[in-house]
């Protein structure tokens, strides 16, 4: 069986596991019969992702975050960058947030409008749809 035995440095398992957050997304929205681009570099647009439904384009910034409660007080890191949707993953545990980007410098995942998810395919969908 393979076994990985080289040391990965920490910065790059968290890059790792973030990056794998995304492929979730990319996934779970394939599924659901969405056109999903992944920029080639999203530096200066904060584009993680790019979905289609054929007529219409909507740009996706997925985060990540240590949060230990639902009051976790997320960053807006898209400001001024045409960001539609914004999902984030709450790393350690299996819960996240779907929710519509905002202007303001930061706002309570636990906030009007935004939806709590299960980390799993269903109940993702049934968040992202109910936008």
């Amino acid at each position: 069986m393979p076994k990985r035995l080289t040391h990965t440095k920490p910065a790059t398992v968290r890059v790792l596991k973030n990056t794998s957050f995304e492929s979730l997304v990319v996934s779970w929205l394939m599924q659901d019969g969405w056109q999903v681009f992944v920029p080639i570099l999203d530096n200066a647009h904060k584009t993680d992702l790019l979905i289609s439904d054929g007529p219409h384009y909507y740009r996706i910034q997925v985060k990540t975050v240590d949060a230990v409660s639902e009051s976790h007080v997320l960053e807006n890191r898209w400001k001024e960058s045409n960001i539609d949707v914004v999902v984030v993953f709450a790393r350690n545990s299996n819960w996240g947030y779907v929710l519509p980007a905002f202007k303001e410098k930061r706002r309570k995942l636990k906030s009007k409008g935004h939806l709590r998810f299960q980390q799993t395919k269903n109940t993702f969908l049934k968040a992202f749809h109910a936008l």
